[in-house]
């Protein structure tokens, strides 16, 4: 292997061994290879083995071993058939198929085999060409094996006749080069030259011939052709010498040259060529035809009239296929022996723009990422027009408005590059429809259409449904069973829209979130980790976000409100008589004096749940004499029936039970054992008037006076005690909440020592009822109820039912999204033994 160099680039020798035919022949060839302007050429002889190299591709266009995998490096023939591969393993190109010059080129001076090779990251395409040199691998042969010559006697010496060409399908210096003739005193070989470098033999008459002497020449016609080692063709030619007519045809020209358009009619009349024998008669009437040997491909286009010598189109021309036809004219007289003279039409077909463009992609689109920037390289495109000049020319084009545009390169390829921004969820894939276009007249064109399809990146967070979600659950439930189920979409695909959820941190209480509630990360339910408690927890909230699986992940949040909704899970408990509340018998004494209505004593219960379940009456359910005593079925007092007679018994016993309004209901009891005495004076009127009954003396029951005002001076302590406890409290709570009264406008309207003070608004059914929660020294806290009527626009009532519940804080606000056109006012009184809380409400 050698390298010689010159001016126009490096050229490239190597040399191979061939086995061929019967015997073992050395053949030494040449491989070129250059880069001019861009492109690289390699030069091999045809014949090559399968995996013969050509060249080395990867070091020629600056790659190195790794980028053959890296950026797929990859040859693609423009003729469809792939004779040609790349070695991954050393960057060569080599030899992939039989390469049959003759097959490829004919008989073609030149021939070129172009490649397109391909390579990503970046797309970049590059054009090699491999020149095909001819090999001498084919033998001249003749059309016919034995030519028949018929000559006259009379023919003088010096006559030529022209013989049939021998054809090699090799070219250049392995194509024909010469001819020889055996032996033979009266016939030479003379060779004559025509266009396009063929050489014609001709039979030159050495001397007259005398048919009588000898009537029958037998020759033998070589073609050699100049390749080495030399091959070679023979022919026989038979002469057969005849009888005097001693003339033959002779055109005007020896070749005629005619145009005509490839889109010519059929019948048109193209040359009438004209003979001329000098004999008389049949010897000089000339008839015309084609060649003996005319092909069938000029036998199915062109017609000659014999008589007149008139060419004419009877098939159709295709530039094409064939842009020229050489067509061998044989005038022949009709004389004995008959003559004949040749002459040669060269038809030219000139083209029309008959072809429209074609469009090819030398790399198939991939897909582009929707953050792609403007200007990415999507795919690489070529059109071809067959057509000639100016009908050949091709230009592509895009719809108006598109997002992609063309960009040429070179040699009418184009890189298909995006315009402006993607957005995979409005258009997830583009059908860019490309027209080509010639340059002819009339133009033609075509169209071809791309599919582009966008890849998603993750710009979309996910949505939820709601920004919010009110959650309403019923207290005492079973832990593990689900309390909501939230969802969100997001717009992206694949794993960007692959949702997972969970719950934000945060407090309940001073306690975390998740120790109450759990979420299904797939499908967003919301499962309760234990039951809830309403007397403990009223309201709470769950941070919820969903988050994708895009990389960076994006996530958004819902707020779940969960409201528990209260059961009727407590009995009412009775806090007066507080002897009853601590489980002994209360004792309560009256004068048997006592009239008709005479309080007696009042039963006072509280009930831990809330609204209907918390509504109290009382009921006497047994009685020494149900005929003397009453008992009030909301407040609890005990009244006498009728006035005390002398025949009632002195000791009575009542069995009051009191009921919630809950379902199922729940009661209690408490048992009053009243002792009725002579001499006894009304004790005590109405409780607000107590400390001043009390106080004055009385004179039968002295006694008697003095436990009044003890127990009077115990009320009056164990009050104050209250007021100062719930006085310490509020201001505990006020300090950690705010405020402990509650107004539309402003909630220091409401000016009560007692501040820690909370409204709650019921609004099921046809009764609304207000809770005021407050404290009180038993159960630390006391609310009070009342009940309106939902069509009221004015009302007033006193609030004086305690009852437990737990603070809860949301309830201002759920107060005044309830009732939005309500103001509400408080207005605080403070008796002995008893407080109570005005409330007005008025509609606005």
């Amino acid at each position: 292997m050698g390298n010689n160099f010159n001016g126009s680039g490096m050229t490239k020798t190597i040399g191979y061994r061939e086995w061929r035919w019967q015997a073992l022949w050395w053949h030494t060839f040449f491989l070129l290879w250059s880069t001019i302007n861009g492109q690289t050429r390699y030069s091999i002889p045809e014949e090559l083995k399968k995996g013969s190299v050509v060249g080395n591709l990867a070091k020629d266009l600056g790659l190195g071993l790794s980028d053959i995998f890296d950026r797929k490096l990859r040859v693609a023939s423009e003729a469809g058939e792939q004779y040609f591969s790349v070695d991954a393993g050393k960057g060569e190109l080599v030899v992939n198929d039989r390469i049959d010059r003759e097959a490829l080129c004919g008989q073609s001076a030149s021939c070129v085999f172009p490649l397109q090779v391909v390579i990503d990251k970046p797309l970049q395409l590059h054009r090699v060409e491999v020149e095909i040199q001819d090999i001498n691998d084919n033998s001249p042969t003749f059309p016919s094996q034995d030519i028949i010559l018929e000559i006259s006697e009379s023919t003088a010496a010096g006559a030529r006749f022209p013989l049939e060409t021998a054809q090699d399908l090799d070219v250049g210096v392995n194509s024909v080069r010469s001819y020889t003739l055996s032996k033979d005193d009266f016939f030479s070989l003379k060779i004559k030259d025509v266009s396009g470098g063929r050489k014609v033999p001709e039979l030159v008459l050495s001397k007259s011939l005398d048919r009588e002497k000898k009537p029958i020449h037998q020759l033998q016609l070589t073609a050699i052709d100049g390749g080495n080692p030399v091959k070679s063709g023979t022919s026989k030619i038979t002469i057969n010498v005849l009888d005097i007519n001693d003339n033959f045809p002779v055109f005007e020209k020896n070749i005629y040259k005619v145009f005509i358009s490839e889109n010519g009619v059929q019948g048109a009349s193209i040359l009438k060529l004209t003979a001329k024998d000098t004999d008389e008669g049949p010897n000089g009437e000339v008839e015309y035809s084609f060649g003996a040997h005319t092909p069938d491909v000029v036998l199915s286009v062109f017609d000659i009239d014999s008589l007149a010598g008139e060419v004419r189109l009877i098939g159709k021309l295709d530039f094409e296929t064939n842009a020229n036809y050489e067509i061998d004219i044989c005038a022949r007289d009709k004389g004995t022996p008959r003559m004949e003279g040749h002459c040669t039409l060269h038809v030219e077909v000139l083209d029309v723009n008959d072809n429209a463009p074609h469009i090819f992609l030398t790399s198939q689109p991939n897909s582009v990422p929707e953050d792609a920037p403007s200007g990415t390289v999507v795919a690489l495109i070529s059109a071809r027009d067959i057509d000639s000049g100016d009908n050949g020319k091709v230009t592509l084009q895009l719809p108006k408005g598109s997002t992609f545009n063309l960009k040429p390169s070179f040699s009418d390829n184009y890189a298909l590059v995006t315009s402006g921004a993607l957005d995979r969820e409005s258009f997830p894939e583009y059908n860019i429809e490309i027209t080509a276009t010639d340059s002819g007249s009339p133009p033609l064109s075509s169209k071809k259409t791309i599919n582009v399809s966008i890849a998603d990146v993750n710009d979309n967070p996910p949505v939820f449904t709601q920004p919010s979600y009110n959650v309403y659950l019923k207290e005492n439930g079973v832990p593990g069973s689900i309390l909501y189920s939230v969802s969100a979409s997001d717009l992206d695909f694949g794993e960007n829209a692959k949702i997972s959820y969970s719950i934000l941190d945060s407090k309940v209480q001073d306690v975390s979130v998740s120790s109450y509630v759990y979420i299904n990360s797939d499908n967003g339910s919301i499962y309760s980790m234990h039951s809830f408690d309403y007397e403990k927890l009223k309201v709470f909230q769950i941070q919820v976000q969903a988050k994708d699986q895009g990389s960076p992940s994006l996530s958004s949040n819902a707020t779940v409100h969960v409201f528990i909704l209260d059961q009727n899970d407590n009995a009412p408990a009775v806090i007066y008589p507080s002897s009853a509340a601590l489980g002994s018998l209360s004792h309560q004494r009256m004068p048997r004096s006592a009239k008709a209505g005479h309080l007696v004593t009042k039963v006072t219960a509280v009930d831990a749940d809330s609204g209907h379940n918390a509504w109290i009456s009382y009921r006497l359910a047994e009685a020494t004499d149900a005929s003397l005593f009453t008992v009030n079925l909301y407040t609890g007092e005990v009244r006498t029936k009728r006035a005390a007679s002398e025949q009632d018994d002195s000791s009575q016993r009542l069995l009051i039970e009191i009921k919630d309004d809950g379902e199922p209901v729940q009661s209690s009891t408490v048992t009053v054992s009243i002792l009725l005495e002579d001499g006894l004076h009304e004790p005590i009127l109405p409780i607000l008037d107590l400390r001043q009954k009390a106080a004055e003396p009385s004179k039968k029951t002295g006694r008697i006076t003095l436990y009044l005002i003890l127990s009077l001076a115990s009320v009056s302590v164990l009050s104050l005690l209250t007021f100062l406890i719930l006085a310490v409290k509020c201001i505990r709570n006020s300090r950690s909440s705010g405020s402990c009264c509650t107004r539309r406008s402003d909630c220091d309207d409401y000016k009560n020592p007692n501040r820690n003070l909370q409204i709650q608004l019921n609004t099921d059914g046809p009764i609304k009822y207000v809770e005021v929660l407050g404290g009180d020294m038993l159960s630390q806290s006391q609310s009070f109820r009342s009940c309106m009527s939902p069509m009221s626009e004015y009302s007033d009532f006193t609030l004086i039912k305690p009852s437990s519940t737990t603070d809860f804080k949301e309830v201002i606000s759920v107060l005044d999204a309830s009732l939005p056109d309500s103001t509400w006012t408080f207005e605080s009184q403070q008796g002995e033994g008893s407080s109570s809380l005005n409330v007005t409400v008025s509609s606005l």
